[in-house]
């Protein structure tokens, strides 16, 4: 229902209109409130020793924010630097705080997330809802960049570098904060950011477009791949922002879907409704970041569907040389 309300047109919007239109403007009021205090010193603010490069977004729900965050510690792993990313750990509650994920970690204590950044990339990642702690725990692994994995809001980290992500298709809705519509912040924020990364659709005068690559189908049993087309009768889920992003990748790869099924995104999944799920079907197909919550109880007939950030070459030139001439004004210790 919210989101029909927030993205399409469903006729309950004229009625929870007068409900929710006071709601939004109090939540307007506290969070620019809230922003400017921090700007102007009233709230304490923390500022890292190195470079502190922000991937976030204004809208609340998935708009492809981890692809961008794994792209880009890839991308400065490759030029020699040693990022790390910090994260809230959204939906997950560690033993203690801060967190820093390794290859056991679960998913419980970390976050989807964090655990797919981990596993991808082989980054220090940690977690804490305070980031300053989370920054304060990478730089004793040794990082000297620090990509934060949403957190455009969290003003009380300092960052070098802002990096919105757009949802290509859906945009910004119906352009009404929280929660009359899916935004966190004006549209207007984005005019003060360093770059605007649209996820699909048609990039706007201005944005940077980026494409989601989906690679070869892995088996989360044997870690074997194969091409979705050679997957007969496959059941998808996807427990993401967006899951109808999934299915159409799957329906643009020609794969044999039979069924689909979505989730909340962040959910925890029972064994059970899973097993139940795949019997639809001969085999079951899911995104990577609910794979890693599903690892420990996969069957032989599930499989994950990694997919890539992709940009062109200049865009690609023109974020890593304004984090390079960031990173030589604090110092840089790249290869």
């Amino acid at each position: 229902m919210i989101e029909k309300l927030w993205f399409g047109q469903h006729p309950m919007r004229f009625l929870l209109w007068p409900l929710l239109w006071p709601l939004s403007r109090l939540f307007g009021l506290i969070s620019t409130r809230r922003r400017h205090a921090y700007q102007h010193g009233q709230k304490a603010t923390y500022r890292a020793p190195v470079p502190v490069v922000v991937v976030g977004n204004i809208t609340a729900g998935g708009n492809g924010k981890t692809p961008v965050v794994v792209w880009l510690v890839e991308k400065l792993q490759a030029l020699g630097y040693k990022p790390g990313v910090v994260s809230r750990g959204y939906g997950a509650k560690a033993p203690s705080y801060p967190l820093v994920v390794v290859q056991d970690t679960p998913t419980a204590h970390c976050g989807d997330e964090p655990k797919l950044i981990h596993q991808r990339t082989g980054a220090a990642v940690a977690v804490d809802p305070v980031r300053s702690q989370a920054v304060k725990a990478l730089l004793e692994q040794g990082v000297d960049i620090i990509i934060t994995d949403d957190g455009l809001q969290h003003y009380a980290l300092e960052r070098d570098i802002e990096i919105v992500v757009v949802d290509g298709q859906r945009r910004f809705g119906n352009q009404q904060l929280i929660p009359l519509g899916p935004l966190r912040e004006q549209v207007d924020r984005l005019s003060s950011v360093d770059f605007i990364i649209t996820n699909g659709g048609q990039a706007h005068a201005g944005e940077i477009g980026m494409k989601l690559e989906p690679d070869l189908a892995v088996n989360l049993v044997t870690g074997e791949k194969k091409p979705v087309t050679a997957l007969s009768n496959l059941v998808a889920i996807a427990g993401i922002g967006h899951p109808p992003r999934f299915f159409a990748t799957l329906e643009q790869l020609a794969a044999q879907v039979v069924c689909t099924q979505g989730f909340a995104d962040h959910q925890d999944f029972e064994p059970s409704q899973l097993e139940a799920l795949a019997q639809q079907g001969h085999h079951l197909i899911m995104t990577e970041k609910d794979a890693v919550k599903c690892a420990q109880f996969a069957r032989d007939n599930w499989w994950y569907l990694p997919v890539s950030a992709c940009f062109n070459s200049e865009a690609e030139s023109r974020v890593l040389n304004r984090i390079n001439e960031v990173k030589e004004q604090y110092g840089s210790s790249s290869a």
